[in-house]
């Protein structure tokens, strides 16, 4: 554990609420988030990240800062399959774009309040109990044969277990009424399919900190540096979907790549867990070599995938991985305007 003075985390707290503070206000008014504007706030999460990591290095130390930046990157690239997980699910429902920054922004909150309880529990066991890294790693095993199989494809967001206990605790319309959750109906309160699309992105969001949390445990066991590394990358998902929304299907290695690096944390764990609980005489892998590892396999999976299209897109007419008002039949990431009138969801009652 470091030694990391109360001011930086006060220092982090702040910076987290005034960014959602002014990402609350800058987008206070739904509308079509393009490209470019995208673009401009992925770039100021991405700066923030590192200029905290800046501060780290500086004043918790290189060994704390080389922790942060390589946890950072680790849940930067498996928010990827994250954002694969919102494109089905706003498909599903048919979520006018204008309204889908809202329901992420409330996304991004649910998860950092989850994460953070998730990973304070992970330290917690951890520091009391090494030998729960031998399990980590064989979920993240699992979840590489999942990725590499296939099947994580297979979440279906009208049947997810918080979208199915919403619908038993308050009654959910067909159609949605503007950027609003709830709606009063022949006296009473009734929520829209938006806030169902809510309950639909938190559960999402809970299924991928299983992989996520133990990854990020292999890095480092401290909590504000496994905390803080998460926050960061999470603040950056709404941009990072909006400006690669229709453009997903282009990056068809990264999955194998998430696979590699996701065996390649299970590797790390096993190590570390047998160096601690059996024999000190087994190597663990440095955290510089699990930075530069991590950043060539992702380098190497977009790298890939630019040069070595799909069969399908080597035409020239991508096909969208999910139908909805995100991809257009030319593959257009960011269409100016909504339809007139907001599509019927399915039904959700």
């Amino acid at each position: 554990m470091y030694d990391v003075p109360f001011w930086l985390w006060a220092v982090f707290a702040v910076t987290v609420l005034v960014s959602l503070a002014v990402d609350l206000l800058a987008h206070r008014q739904a509308h079509v988030i393009g490209f470019r504007e995208a673009a401009a706030w992925s770039g100021v999460w991405v700066g923030l990240a590192i200029v905290f990591g800046v501060v780290v290095f500086l004043v918790v130390g290189t060994t704390a800062g080389v922790e942060y930046t390589t946890a950072w990157l680790l849940e930067k690239s498996l928010s990827v399959d994250n954002l694969f997980v919102f494109a089905l699910i706003f498909g599903y429902f048919q979520v006018p774009r204008a309204y889908q920054h809202r329901v992420l922004f409330l996304g991004v909150l649910g998860a950092l309040v989850f994460r953070g309880v998730f990973l304070a529990a992970g330290v917690a066991v951890v520091s009391r109990f090494t030998a729960v890294l031998f399990v980590f790693a064989a979920i993240l095993f699992w979840s590489t044969y999942k990725i590499l199989k296939g099947e994580e494809e297979s979440f279906d967001p009208g049947k997810s277990l918080a979208v199915r206990l919403l619908r038993k605790v308050v009654p959910v319309r067909d159609e949605y009424a503007g950027p609003h959750f709830f709606v009063k109906e022949a006296g009473r309160r009734v929520a829209t399919p938006l806030l169902a699309v809510v309950a639909a992105i938190e559960a999402a969001d809970l299924v991928f900190a299983v992989d996520s949390v133990p990854a990020v445990l292999a890095v480092s066991s401290d909590a504000f540096i496994v905390y803080t590394s998460n926050a960061f990358a999470i603040l950056g998902l709404r941009a990072l979907y909006f400006m690669l929304a229709g453009l997903l299907d282009r990056f068809h290695y990264l999955s194998t790549g998430l696979a590699v690096i996701l065996a390649f944390i299970g590797v790390k764990l096993i190590l570390q867990a047998t160096h601690e609980t059996i024999s000190t005489a087994v190597p663990e892998i440095p955290s510089p070599i699990s930075l530069a590892v991590i950043a060539t396999i992702l380098a190497v999976s977009v790298a890939l995938s630019l040069l070595r299209p799909p069969p399908d897109q080597a035409g020239g007419t991508p096909v969208a991985r999910t139908a909805g008002p995100e991809s257009s039949s030319h593959g257009d990431p960011t269409p100016q305007t909504d339809p007139p009138d907001p599509p019927e969801a399915p039904d959700v009652r």
